[in-house]
């Protein structure tokens, strides 16, 4: 199976398979368990942290950060196409009672300060409290710039807010910047990391923080249904994903560039208005060509993406080889021919 959707997709190799089998393994909710406590305290040394929880996934580790970060009526700052506003099922709205305040992203996945700082709310008791900065690294694929972050991090000590990121895929950022990831992390109060996207883990994100942070994100896991057992089996995983699978994301990234000229070369597929910089392909395809068929043909040949007309991504990661891409492209420029 070539899966193209996500880097989500990955499946752990047989090494990790073997880690995770003989993983030392307690009950975390008691804190017991050596595998997490060992995650979670090299987490945090590695990223600049005082301490990290690990969490189910991504949605649940910005949920847990920004009702650690507000309180009930508070609100925090976003992009329109951030995850934690857009596809997290409106959490901290419905479980926190925290309102998030969406800010139209800049082309290049960036926040103007001009328009954040308009958006603040002055100390009025007709409105929200605005407490929190949000940013993703990566959005869309793209790689927020270094000294934007130093920007973003003036601006919240001006402005006396919190700045929290969703790093999903902080490390393709790190890669492509080639800098150490505490050369982003280090701007922020708190952090995310997920480690089953191109790192290559099963299940499981990071939170990171400061200690007190961090004992009431561990609180609300519990709330909400996130305290997992003998999860060393999971934080084994997480570990090597973090220590052997970090440079290997360069590859995903020169192959998405390849998947990108490729299949731009193709008569009706334009992927040269969405520049390429980390693991993610974006293309418009012509009206005339059937692309929903084009994939329910190539799922029957064992070859996944999510068919669209506008913006349709593609998603390179380790599961996926130059080979698989030039499989790919062959078969759609049979189909479209």
């Amino acid at each position: 199976m070539l899966d193209f959707r996500s880097d989500t997709v990955t499946k752990p190799c047989n090494r990790m398979r073997k880690l995770m089998a003989e993983a030392p393994v307690g009950d975390d909710v008691y804190q017991d368990d050596p595998s997490v406590n060992d995650l979670e305290a090299w987490a945090a040394d590695r990223h600049g942290f005082e301490a990290a929880l690990f969490t189910a996934s991504g949605t649940q580790a910005n949920l847990l950060a920004i009702l650690s970060h507000c309180e009930r009526g508070d609100e925090y700052l976003c992009g329109q196409q951030a995850h934690n506003y857009k596809y997290e099922a409106g959490g901290a709205a419905v479980l926190g009672s925290v309102q998030p305040q969406p800010i139209e992203n800049d082309k290049n996945g960036t926040l103007p300060f001009d328009k954040l700082a308009a958006a603040i709310k002055p100390e009025d008791l007709h409105f929200a409290r605005t407490k929190l900065l949000s940013l993703e690294n990566t959005i869309g694929g793209k790689v927020l710039p270094l000294e934007y972050l130093a920007k973003a991090r003036q601006f919240v000590d001006q402005h006396n807010l919190l700045l929290h990121l969703d790093g999903a895929r902080a490390y393709n950022a790190a890669v492509e910047l080639r800098v150490d990831i505490t050369e982003i992390s280090k701007h922020f109060d708190s952090m995310t990391i997920c480690l089953s996207k191109g790192l290559g883990a099963p299940v499981g994100s990071l939170l990171l923080g400061d200690t007190a942070f961090i004992a009431r994100a561990r609180r609300l896991r519990k709330m909400v249904g996130g305290g997992m057992r003998q999860a060393g089996i999971l934080a084994v995983a997480g570990k090597m994903a973090l220590t052997e699978n970090v440079d290997r994301l360069a590859e995903d990234h020169s192959n998405a560039r390849y998947l990108s000229e490729q299949l731009g070369a193709i008569p009706g597929f334009n992927t040269f208005i969405y520049p390429v910089q980390t693991n993610l392909v974006y293309a418009d395809v012509a009206d005339h060509i059937d692309i929903k068929a084009i994939a329910n043909q190539l799922k029957e040949e064992g070859i996944l993406f999510s068919p669209a007309h506008k913006c349709m991504r593609l998603v390179t990661h380790k599961d996926i080889s130059r080979e698989d891409i030039d499989t790919f492209l062959q078969r759609v420029e049979s189909l479209v021919g």
